[in-house]
């Protein structure tokens, strides 16, 4: 297996950051051929996304998100800002993890999908994703 750990600068609003570039490097960076890419964002408040960005998915991923885990005072883990305890809950819904097959060292998505971090957490600023290839030979 080879690793990776990147950081991630996803500021301090809500955000859907892309890294598909970063992991393209990585595979590039390696030699990848056929085998798997696993994406771990190893926080409790993020999460790993394949989702369609920049026709308007990602702010609507956002507004779902902001409908289901409304930013109020409802939530028991209520340190930091203002409704930080549903950055706890999303990663129950957006696990911080992915897992994509390499093919000939790309990535086999689907045409529209990208790789994305998802952060509701606005008192992170910067993330880490660790990044591992795994091959079956």
């Amino acid at each position: 297996m080879m690793s990776k750990v990147i950081s991630v600068a996803t500021g301090s609003k809500e955000t859907v950051h892309d890294i598909t570039g970063e992991c393209l490097s990585f595979l590039r960076d390696i030699g990848a051929s056929d085998g798997l890419l696993n994406l771990f964002v190893p926080h409790a408040t993020a999460g790993v996304a394949l989702i369609e960005l920049g026709s308007g998915s990602d702010q609507d991923l956002l507004s779902a998100l902001s409908e289901l885990l409304p930013a109020d005072d409802r939530w028991a883990h209520a340190h930091g800002s203002r409704g930080h305890g549903r950055s706890h809950v999303m990663p129950a819904f957006i696990a911080p993890y992915a897992t994509i097959p390499i093919i000939d060292g790309k990535p086999a998505m689907g045409t529209w999908q990208s790789v994305a971090v998802v952060d509701l957490n606005v008192d992170n600023v910067v993330r880490k994703v660790r990044l591992s290839f795994i091959t079956g030979g």
